[in-house]
Protein backbone atom coordinates (compact mmCIF):
# COMPACT_ATOMS: atom_id res chain seq x y z
CA UNK A 1 0.00 0.00 0.00
CA UNK A 2 1.18 3.51 -0.93
CA UNK A 3 0.65 6.53 1.48
CA UNK A 4 0.61 9.94 -0.28
CA UNK A 5 1.25 13.37 0.29
CA UNK A 6 -2.04 15.26 1.00
CA UNK A 7 -3.52 16.39 -2.39
CA UNK A 8 -3.75 20.03 -4.11
CA UNK A 9 -6.97 21.80 -5.20
CA UNK A 10 -8.57 20.84 -8.01
CA UNK A 11 -7.58 22.29 -11.28
CA UNK A 12 -9.81 24.97 -12.39
CA UNK A 13 -11.50 25.16 -16.18
CA UNK A 14 -9.20 27.50 -17.39
CA UNK A 15 -6.06 24.89 -16.22
CA UNK A 16 -7.86 21.99 -18.07
CA UNK A 17 -8.27 24.24 -21.37
CA UNK A 18 -4.65 25.40 -21.23
CA UNK A 19 -3.76 22.03 -20.81
CA UNK A 20 -5.45 21.09 -23.91
CA UNK A 21 -4.38 23.85 -25.97
CA UNK A 22 -0.77 22.95 -24.99
CA UNK A 23 -1.21 19.26 -25.55
CA UNK A 24 -2.92 19.70 -28.86
CA UNK A 25 -4.35 16.30 -28.47
CA UNK A 26 -7.54 14.65 -26.91
CA UNK A 27 -7.18 14.89 -23.40
CA UNK A 28 -8.51 11.81 -21.46
CA UNK A 29 -11.74 12.03 -19.86
CA UNK A 30 -10.00 9.83 -16.54
CA UNK A 31 -7.38 12.25 -16.50
CA UNK A 32 -9.59 15.02 -16.47
CA UNK A 33 -12.06 13.62 -13.32
CA UNK A 34 -9.02 13.22 -11.95
CA UNK A 35 -8.27 16.83 -12.31
CA UNK A 36 -11.43 17.93 -10.87
CA UNK A 37 -11.27 16.38 -8.08
CA UNK A 38 -7.37 17.24 -7.36
CA UNK A 39 -4.62 18.82 -9.94
CA UNK A 40 -2.11 16.34 -10.07
CA UNK A 41 -0.60 14.03 -6.94
CA UNK A 42 2.44 12.21 -5.98
CA UNK A 43 2.32 9.97 -3.45
CA UNK A 44 5.80 8.84 -0.89
CA UNK A 45 6.81 6.56 -3.27
CA UNK A 46 7.61 9.23 -5.76
CA UNK A 47 4.96 8.93 -8.60
CA UNK A 48 3.58 12.08 -9.69
CA UNK A 49 0.46 12.46 -11.93
CA UNK A 50 1.31 15.85 -13.72
CA UNK A 51 -1.13 18.50 -12.91
CA UNK A 52 -3.13 20.41 -15.82
CA UNK A 53 -0.50 23.25 -15.34
CA UNK A 54 2.94 21.18 -16.25
CA UNK A 55 1.18 18.35 -18.77
CA UNK A 56 2.27 19.95 -21.60
CA UNK A 57 5.61 21.65 -20.18
CA UNK A 58 6.08 17.84 -19.46
CA UNK A 59 5.21 16.35 -23.01
CA UNK A 60 6.97 18.79 -24.79
CA UNK A 61 10.50 17.96 -22.94
CA UNK A 62 10.29 14.45 -23.28
CA UNK A 63 9.08 15.02 -26.86
CA UNK A 64 6.07 12.60 -26.85
CA UNK A 65 4.74 13.79 -29.65
CA UNK A 66 7.82 12.84 -31.71
CA UNK A 67 8.65 9.43 -30.03
CA UNK A 68 5.30 7.73 -28.84
CA UNK A 69 2.48 9.34 -31.21
CA UNK A 70 -0.90 9.63 -30.07
CA UNK A 71 0.36 9.48 -26.25
CA UNK A 72 0.29 11.19 -23.47
CA UNK A 73 2.88 11.28 -20.83
CA UNK A 74 0.62 11.53 -17.70
CA UNK A 75 3.22 11.13 -14.85
CA UNK A 76 6.31 9.59 -13.52
CA UNK A 77 8.20 7.24 -10.92
CA UNK A 78 10.91 10.18 -9.82
CA UNK A 79 12.98 7.68 -11.29
CA UNK A 80 13.25 7.74 -14.93
CA UNK A 81 9.68 5.82 -16.09
CA UNK A 82 6.65 7.77 -17.34
CA UNK A 83 3.38 6.87 -17.12
CA UNK A 84 1.42 7.36 -20.42
CA UNK A 85 -2.10 6.83 -21.96
CA UNK A 86 -3.37 6.90 -25.24
CA UNK A 87 -4.82 10.20 -26.14
CA UNK A 88 -7.63 8.35 -28.16
CA UNK A 89 -8.76 6.06 -26.21
CA UNK A 90 -11.00 7.09 -22.97
CA UNK A 91 -10.60 3.12 -21.62
CA UNK A 92 -6.83 2.90 -22.43
CA UNK A 93 -4.75 1.61 -19.97
CA UNK A 94 -1.76 3.06 -18.50
CA UNK A 95 1.60 2.44 -19.89
CA UNK A 96 5.50 2.93 -18.89
CA UNK A 97 8.13 3.14 -20.50
CA UNK A 98 11.59 4.74 -19.71
CA UNK A 99 12.09 8.34 -20.03
CA UNK A 100 14.81 8.10 -22.26
CA UNK A 101 12.88 5.49 -24.52
CA UNK A 102 9.80 6.26 -25.87
CA UNK A 103 8.93 4.03 -28.14
CA UNK A 104 5.69 2.15 -28.18
CA UNK A 105 7.09 -1.10 -28.55
CA UNK A 106 8.91 -1.16 -25.25
CA UNK A 107 6.08 -0.09 -22.80
CA UNK A 108 4.70 -2.36 -20.35
CA UNK A 109 1.19 -2.03 -19.22
CA UNK A 110 0.62 -0.74 -15.74
CA UNK A 111 -2.98 -1.30 -15.51
CA UNK A 112 -5.92 -2.07 -17.63
CA UNK A 113 -7.20 1.74 -17.07
CA UNK A 114 -6.27 4.79 -15.55
CA UNK A 115 -9.17 4.55 -12.77
CA UNK A 116 -7.20 1.65 -11.37
CA UNK A 117 -4.30 2.88 -11.77
CA UNK A 118 -5.01 6.44 -9.49
CA UNK A 119 -7.31 3.66 -6.80
CA UNK A 120 -3.53 1.24 -6.31
CA UNK A 121 -1.38 4.28 -6.02
CA UNK A 122 -3.85 6.19 -3.60
CA UNK A 123 -6.65 3.76 -2.13
CA UNK A 124 -7.28 5.84 0.76
CA UNK A 125 -9.74 9.17 -0.96
CA UNK A 126 -8.07 11.64 1.23
CA UNK A 127 -4.96 11.58 -1.10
Amino acid sequence: MTESVPRSAAATSADVARARAEIALHLPAPLVALWKVTDGLMTDAGVTVYSAGCIGERNTTYEVARYAPGFLLVGDNSGGRGFLLRADGPGSAVFSSDLGDLGHEDFEVESVDFASWIEALCPDPSC
